[in-house]
């Protein structure tokens, strides 16, 4: 059996917590929409075909196929994660990276565009536009905090 999705939908959060960055970690997954899945991290590979659509709520405890992004950090850090993605020119598929530093949204966002760059090159391919969602957060102080980006794999 192949579980080949068809669709996909983008989600990002972040949070912060006085307990714990799993706290803040788990808050960051609400705030996304997808904090009541289980979700298993796949690599980095759009099918053929596979659209975007919109957040979709699951039913809660459905095992769920994601490529995830997080940052976790404490007091007086600057944290990101984010996800870039895009098309093949020639039709066959994507590709999908994600990112995470402590440090800047932008400074992020460079580093995804040289990954996106390196996995075209080492295919011999171009890509339409790439698209990118990145989370920036600077966590206060006695707190911890964690930012999270997701491409979600729904329908199969």
């Amino acid at each position: 059996m192949h579980l080949v999705p068809k669709k996909f939908f983008i989600s990002t959060g972040c949070a912060v917590s006085k307990v714990s960055d799993l706290n803040a970690f788990d808050k960051a997954l609400l705030e996304a929409g997808i904090g009541e899945l289980n979700i298993v991290s796949v690599s980095s590979v759009l099918p053929v075909g596979a659209e975007q659509v919109g957040i979709r709520e699951l039913p809660m405890g459905t095992v769920t196929h994601c490529v995830l992004a997080q940052m976790r950090g404490g007091e007086g850090e600057m944290i990101s994660a984010g996800i870039a993605y895009g098309f093949r020119k020639d039709g066959k598929g994507g590709y999908v990276a994600e990112g995470h530093i402590h440090g800047s949204k932008k400074a992020l966002r460079e580093i995804m565009e040289w990954k996106m760059d390196e996995m075209a090159k080492l295919r011999g391919i171009e890509m339409e536009p790439i698209q990118y969602r990145i989370e920036e957060l600077s966590v206060p102080m006695d707190h911890y905090g964690a930012c999270v980006a997701a491409l979600v794999f729904v329908e199969y």
